[in-house]
């Protein structure tokens, strides 16, 4: 195993705060046995190939960064194919491809905000094929919209189908997208998923009504990624002040989210189902969510928020881009493997805040997590593994083991097009 990151040994070490001691003990021991279990279960499940995969990853990452447009290329292709071979067979993307069991079923949530990828990458490419790919999953999309504008959580055979927020939010990205791109079609499935989410906020600014059932209970700080959907639909709007409706609902929500941040930029209430050492994805949730309503609102107090958060995960990223998976509530590694979509939210966010802050700092560490990342996606290999993001590098980390995801893809895409930007700049 790689040996970057923190050891539990030293981990259990640097944290041996009085009050804090007991939450991270019962966290370890339960990653630990979760992760035991887990591996041996896996282990005896796998094919020879897939072993192989995993002792390729625990030998370390190649010395070699392919580049950016060779990776994007195969990342879209990978994309390509979760479309294509989704077990439900529907036009949106498929969650994963797991080496245990191949292909996933669409996954609504991700396939929302993959739509605004899509679209891009297919303009700047002049390719037909990824906004037909696009307009496809949007049509889907629209297809499974509740009655009452909200979508629903889990992938796509997931039951009861009940309204989520945060799905919503993400999805709601894919519908402003397409309504920019493709036309009015789309328009009418936007408005009634943003005033949605404008009817169920909370007057403090924040969603309680309408959680995940898939996540520990409790209220989010990465909401922030739903308001910024509603950022989004306020892009696309064609009516002032339906667009200030949305963008009045956005900050509310950011203001919300600052009263979870500590003096450190670290976040309260941020992960999926350990508060206490959040993942880097749902972090990178919330900074992008903070990052975008301030690039709209051009609001002081959303922006020194922002930075106060990307100042402290600047200084986290390893010389060779590595950067926990988890971290604690004073910025420490609590896992030895990398949350491979994590670095690439947080990489894209440092990129877009660089300016804003005019700290170099945040370019130059943003260009480490971003190699590194680069670096887990293979080239070559079989379908499904090829072009295809690791949830966790090694892939048998704790985050969506000896998966690729269809969202890693969708982030390290966006991320990519960030730094060629930031580096011809």
């Amino acid at each position: 195993m790689p040996t970057h990151g923190v050891t539990t040994e030293r981990m259990t070490h640097d944290l041996s705060m009085p009050a804090i001691i007991p939450t991270i003990t019962r966290y370890l021991r339960n990653q630990l046995a979760t992760r035991y279990l887990r591996n041996r279960l896996a282990r005896s499940s796998l094919t020879e190939s897939a072993k192989t995969e995993v002792r390729r990853d625990h030998r370390g990452l190649p010395a070699g960064d392919s580049g950016i447009d060779a990776v994007e290329r195969a990342a879209l292709a990978w994309l390509g194919d979760a479309q294509d071979f989704s077990a439900s067979g529907d036009g949106g993307a498929a969650r994963h491809f797991s080496l245990v069991n191949g292909w996933s079923t669409s996954y609504p949530e991700t396939s929302g905000y993959i739509v605004p990828t899509l679209i891009e990458a297919g303009l700047r490419r002049n390719d037909s094929v990824l906004l037909e790919r696009a307009r496809r999953m949007t049509d889907w999309l629209v297809s499974i919209q509740l009655a009452n504008g909200g979508f629903q959580g889990g992938t796509i055979d997931e039951k009861p189908a009940v309204p989520v927020t945060f799905n919503t939010g993400q999805i709601l990205m894919g519908l402003a997208a397409a309504a920019r791109q493709f036309g009015d079609k789309y328009a009418e499935p936007m408005q009634r998923a943003a005033g949605w989410l404008v009817q169920t906020m909370e007057p403090d600014g924040s969603w309680r009504q309408f959680p995940s059932p898939f996540t520990a209970p409790g209220e989010k700080v990465y909401d922030t990624h739903v308001a910024w959907g509603l950022i989004e639909a306020a892009r696309a709007s064609t009516r002032a002040d339906v667009a200030a409706r949305y963008a009045d609902a956005a900050v509310r929500n950011a203001r919300w989210a600052l009263t979870k941040q500590r003096s450190n930029g670290w976040f309260d209430s941020c992960c999926l189902s350990s508060p206490n050492a959040p993942l880097t994805h749902t972090i990178g949730y919330a900074l992008r969510g903070l990052t975008e309503i301030f690039r709209y609102t051009r609001d002081a107090e959303v922006l020194s928020s922002a930075l106060l958060t990307a100042d402290a995960l600047s200084t986290r990223v390893g010389q060779d881009g590595f950067l926990s998976g988890r971290l604690t509530r004073r910025w420490e590694g609590a896992v030895n493997w990398a949350c491979v979509t994590g670095s690439a939210q947080i990489a894209h966010s440092l990129l877009l805040l660089a300016d804003e802050g005019e700290k170099e700092q945040y370019r130059e560490a943003a260009f480490r997590l971003l190699s590194y990342a680069r670096r887990t996606v293979r080239l070559d290999g079989p379908a499904g593994v090829r072009g295809g993001v690791r949830g966790s590098f090694p892939i048998n980390g704790d985050y969506c083991a000896y998966e690729f995801i269809n969202w890693g893809a969708k982030f390290l895409i966006d991320a990519g097009v960030a730094e060629s930007v930031a580096r011809a700049s």
